[in-house]
């Protein structure tokens, strides 16, 4: 299967404590079927003190879900479905089926 959602896109979350928040995707987890985007699902964690980093404690993004998730519309922001089309010169695309926008370029 296609992925829907990859690295980069602009998604936006549709349910949990940062519901209707935007963000980016910074990281796909397939095998867990989650995703780091930035921003969102945040958490604080005590880290030890390190050569490269000062202890303390830091807040990172956790991953979320994917059914957490929904690509935003290239045209106005709001949560769409995905759908695939193959284009006239062979290239297989994704598009908003909101909006019928391409979703890659």
């Amino acid at each position: 299967m296609a992925a829907k959602i990859k690295k980069g896109d602009k998604v936006v979350v549709l349910a949990g404590r940062d519901r209707g928040r935007n963000g980016e995707v910074i990281r796909m987890l397939p095998t867990e079927q989650r995703a780091l985007v930035r921003g969102v699902n945040m958490v604080r964690r005590h880290q030890k003190q390190s050569a490269q980093s000062e202890g303390g404690i830091i807040s990172k993004e956790a991953p979320i879900h994917l059914s957490n998730l929904a690509i935003a519309d290239p045209k106005d922001g709001k949560a769409t479905r995905v759908g695939f089309k193959f284009l006239d010169d062979g290239r297989k695309v994704r598009f908003a089926k909101r909006s019928g926008d391409l979703i890659d370029g």
